[in-house]
């Protein structure tokens, strides 16, 4: 591990504690109280930096340039066909066998929070164009940790970036008694590889309607389409522990969110990470909201998580 991974602690006089690394922008704990007011950790993770070394399932990092899949590790821009690191069977899974979550970040410390810096070079992974991002992570009054992203490039890339923490609410056990809330009416159906097919298919009367709350209880690895009427943060998730009583809120910028309850970790179905991002495969489906950033442009993505009780 580099000497230069460090850990920061964000504290909120409300009761939140974030505790993260700069070593792939990785949250390694939250502890949020129940409504006994007693704290306990809400995410999985490791106590020591040196942990994170082998994190094949992503425990709690930043994920890029692309997050989720790209079929067959390839895609097409502006006339070029651009090959990439294929780490999942054929295909390129959360940025390529070395992305954002391997790397070590750039840190500087800001009153209530961190700012993440990293310049992912032309070519990096297959990718083009050099790309410079900015994660910032900062906790408020009201029990929330925020996560905004930009980043600019010198040559047209994708980017998608997004935050790969397994909530667990209670703080053991699994998950599938969680309480799930989605803002979705659709979602993206994929095939037997976890690539999309295209379509964005109605939840209504399938295992995908999350509209009215209700135990999480099936495997999900799937994408959701946020309703929204307006560009901004919209609430796209409500998470809720019975047990505990706690609550998770989850708002964002993005237009989709992957709901997955963690099928490969070593205790399968102990988290269920909400990923706000673009949808799966994006560069290849031109029926998706785009990805691709130009020169001259700066993207920007915010996601806040809101704790409660």
């Amino acid at each position: 591990m580099s000497a230069n991974a460090r850990v920061f602690t964000l504290t909120s006089d409300a009761g939140l504690v974030v505790r993260l690394t700069n070593y792939g922008g990785i949250i390694m704990s939250i502890l949020a109280p129940d409504r006994e007011g007693r704290l306990g950790n809400v995410v999985l993770g490791h106590d020591s930096v040196d942990d994170y070394r082998h994190n094949p399932t992503y425990l709690g990092a930043i994920i890029g340039r692309v997050a989720n899949r790209i079929a067959n590790a390839r895609f097409t821009l502006d006339g070029s066909v651009y090959q990439l690191s294929a780490n999942d069977r054929q295909h390129s899974l959360h940025g390529g066998s070395k992305g954002f979550d391997q790397v070590v970040w750039n840190a500087e410390g800001l009153p209530g929070g961190v700012r993440l810096t990293h310049r992912s070079p032309d070519g990096d992974q297959g990718y083009p164009g050099n790309l410079d991002v900015t994660v910032i992570y900062s906790v408020t009054l009201e029990n929330e940790l925020v996560v905004d992203y930009q980043a600019t490039t010198d040559r047209a890339t994708p980017v998608n970036l997004t935050q790969h923490s397994y909530f667990n609410l209670a703080g053991s056990g699994n998950i599938l008694g969680h309480v799930l809330e989605l803002a979705a009416d659709a979602m993206t159906p994929v095939d037997d590889t976890l690539i999309p097919t295209g379509e964005i298919r109605p939840v209504a009367a399938t295992a995908f309607d999350f509209r009215l709350p209700r135990p999480i209880a099936a495997e999900y690895d799937h994408n959701f389409v946020i309703r929204r009427e307006e560009p901004g943060l919209v609430r796209a998730a409500r998470l809720e522990d019975p047990g505990s009583g706690r609550t998770l809120e989850v708002y964002t910028t993005e237009p989709g969110i992957q709901v997955y309850t963690g099928k490969f970790l070593a205790n399968p179905h102990t988290g269920v990470t909400l990923e706000t991002q673009h949808f799966p495969d994006s560069p290849n489906q031109p029926g998706f909201p785009s990805t691709i950033v130009r020169r001259g442009e700066e993207w920007r993505s915010r996601t806040v998580y809101r704790f409660g009780s």
